[in-house]
């Protein structure tokens, strides 16, 4: 039966012997063709993994914000009846990142998925945030614009109190201060929020205060990869 291998990627520059496990080593010696957003960083994740064979003889397709129905399409003509993988740029495949369409296309095609083990920043930032991780949502990202992302803000406090939830949610690394800070001005003070940040890192730093308390202390994180979690109890 012809297998759809999702593969997850480190989050930075972390040893992949770390955070993968050893059998993602033989998958990718078997498959040729791979779903990719960026073709040099897979190369790059690939030959860092322990690519045996020439990277030259693998097929890379390309799935970003550019890629049409018809090209997805496309892809599954190119590939045939060969097992094939998706590679995420950074962590698992498909969670706030590309690839799910294809996954559902793969199924509507009888091609068995295989999901691999690998890093979530978000699943890893919910573990060690200290909230409760029975009940969350991932939100994704939160609007641009500061008006409508202040309304977004109270909505998911109010949900969080009223539905007993810890509500996830990211940004685009350069915009995180200015979304720590519309949650820090919009928030009640008692509200918990938990900020991992640089996740399997070195640098990694994941802690959880109250509003209040982060206050005090506001920690820079411009460029840093940040996942963001309130619950107001």
């Amino acid at each position: 039966m012809q297998k759809l291998y999702l593969i997850p990627s480190a989050l930075g520059d972390t040893p992949i012997d770390h955070i993968l496990p050893g059998i993602i080593h033989n998958i990718i010696n078997s498959v040729d063709f791979y779903i990719v957003e960026n073709e040099r960083t897979a190369r790059r994740f690939l030959l860092k993994a322990g690519l045996q064979k020439p990277v030259d003889d693998i097929t890379f397709l390309i799935l970003n914000k550019y890629t049409t129905t018809r090209d997805t399409e496309g892809f599954f003509q190119t590939i045939s009846e060969s097992d094939f993988g998706i590679i995420s740029e950074a962590g698992a495949p498909c969670i706030a990142d590309p690839g799910a369409e294809i996954v559902k296309m793969a199924h509507e095609r009888v091609i068995k998925v295989v999901p691999m083990v690998g890093p979530s920043s978000i699943l890893m930032a919910m573990m060690a945030s200290g909230l409760n991780g029975q009940n969350f949502a991932f939100i994704g990202y939160l609007p641009v614009k500061s008006n409508e992302r202040i309304n977004r803000i109270r909505q998911l406090e109010k949900r969080s109190f009223h539905e007993h939830q810890s509500q996830i949610f990211i940004e685009t690394p350069y915009r995180n201060n200015q979304l720590l800070k519309a949650v820090i001005e919009t928030c009640h003070p008692d509200t918990m929020l938990s900020i991992g940040v640089d996740i399997s890192l070195d640098s990694e730093r994941i802690e959880t205060k109250s509003i209040g308390e982060w206050k005090i202390e506001i920690p820079e994180l411009h460029k840093r990869p940040a996942v963001f979690i309130i619950q107001r109890f």
